[in-house]
């Protein structure tokens, strides 16, 4: 299997009618899917190992990307998920992968600039309830 360019990685937020807008300008893109685990281990554990309590921990999924802040309509949504607090549908399309969809938060919202350079940004997403995953 040959590598992979991370420019195939695409970050989309639902919008109006149910349309997804793919984030414009995205340099860099991360994906964290978390499990926490549950100790159950006791005294009668064999031989004194740790025994994990399966699917019992809470997971969570981070997004984030960075890139330049162009006069987007994607730029317009993240914008207005970030100053009412509320869980859009996102979407994340990982060549390969697969794709991972459900409810974010805009966690994180910077904006950055050089004098004679370009307008930055950088987005971070918190998971908000269930993620929805399908292979590709």
């Amino acid at each position: 299997m040959g590598a992979q360019a991370g420019k195939d990685i695409l970050l989309k937020i639902e919008g109006a009618a149910s349309v997804f807008t793919t984030v414009a300008g995205l340099r860099a893109r991360t994906l964290s899917l978390n499990a926490r685990t549950v100790d159950a281990t006791d005294g009668d554990s064999a031989g004194r190992w740790r025994e994990l309590l399966a699917g019992a921990g809470v997971k969570s999924a981070a997004v984030s990307g960075q890139g330049i802040s162009r006069a987007a309509a994607s730029d317009a949504l993240i914008r207005e998920a970030f100053f009412d607090q509320s869980a859009r549908t996102w979407r994340l399309v990982v060549p390969d992968f697969g794709v991972l969809e459900g409810p974010f938060l805009v966690a994180a919202l910077e904006y950055a600039g050089e004098h004679e350079g370009e307008a930055t940004f950088a987005v971070s997403l918190a998971s908000a309830g269930a993620i929805g995953f399908s292979a590709v």
